[in-house]
């Protein structure tokens, strides 16, 4: 069982990354991402997600560095935008994103889309290899590839990706895949758990959680880690991340979890992966 905001799964190399964090994807820099970051780090969450293409890099670093936490206790993610995959453009795109967070390495570095028009996924892959064989990043891997872009990549790959950041929520559970990175230790990771708030008046889980006493996201969200999912919520209000990290003091029984995964439709609110291809 997962326990604490500090439980963590160890990774494929022995990395160990938290199973909760905050996700700050659409939280504006500047006050407001600077704001969630701090709120949460004081509350005791130790993983921030960003990306680049989310344009607040700078503000996640500057809460980061104000917040006084040891740089080593903290897990910090980031993802390679679309336009720059290729070999020398992500060696480019990474030292970018280290100046703006302001930081020396990085925990984890995604490929952000595999856009398979380009056709660079693999390309991008043998520098994120080379930047963790360097010692840049402590962990390397994808975001939104589907099994077919994951057995593509490992054709080539010298180092098997230790995670795979996916859309995942109750009506799209992805189960295949789910089972394809659970046979190659690939690490799934949820974003977009709540489903953008679009689940949390299903009857099924508001009746599930009045049982707990909790609300639907909490449900949801523990619901993820015990389906081994790492989840990584985003909220901008203090109370909302407190309460979305509120979630280690009860348990799913295994009625409830089979509840929740009889609603899956496969349904979801992102792009496709296989025609994503924005620059």
């Amino acid at each position: 069982m997962v326990k604490s905001l500090q439980s963590t799964t160890t990774l494929n190399n022995g990395v160990e990354m938290p199973w909760f964090g905050l996700g700050v994807f659409q939280v504006e820099d500047g006050e407001e991402v600077i704001n969630s970051v701090k709120w949460a780090l004081e509350h005791g969450y130790k993983s921030i997600d960003t990306a680049a293409v989310y344009k607040n890099e700078e503000g996640v670093g500057q809460a980061i560095k104000e917040s006084g936490i040891p740089r080593e206790e903290l897990f910090i993610t980031s993802k390679l935008w679309n336009k720059d995959q290729g070999y020398e453009e992500t060696l480019q795109a990474f030292e970018t994103t280290l100046q703006k967070l302001g930081l020396d390495y990085l925990d984890l570095y995604l490929i952000h889309w595999p856009v398979p028009k380009q056709n660079k996924y693999k390309e991008t892959w043998k520098a994120m290899e080379k930047l963790y064989q360097d010692g840049k990043i402590r962990a390397i891997g994808v975001s939104n590839f589907k099994e077919h872009h994951l057995e593509d990549l490992l054709t080539e790959a010298k180092i098997v990706p230790m995670v795979n950041q996916v859309e995942f929520h109750p009506h799209l559970q992805q189960k295949s895949l789910h089972e394809f990175c659970k046979k190659h230790n690939i690490q799934l990771e949820a974003w977009s758990p709540l489903k953008q708030g679009q689940i949390l008046s299903d009857e099924t889980i508001t009746k599930i959680a009045k049982h707990h006493g909790k609300s639907t996201a909490q449900v949801i969200l523990r619901w993820d880690l015990q389906k081994e999912v790492v989840t990584i919520p985003k909220s901008v209000k203090q109370h909302r991340i407190h309460e979305n990290a509120d979630v280690f003091d009860f348990e799913l029984s295994e009625e409830e979890m089979k509840l929740i995964a009889d609603l899956n439709k496969e349904e979801r609110i992102g792009p496709d992966p296989d025609d994503f291809d924005k620059r």
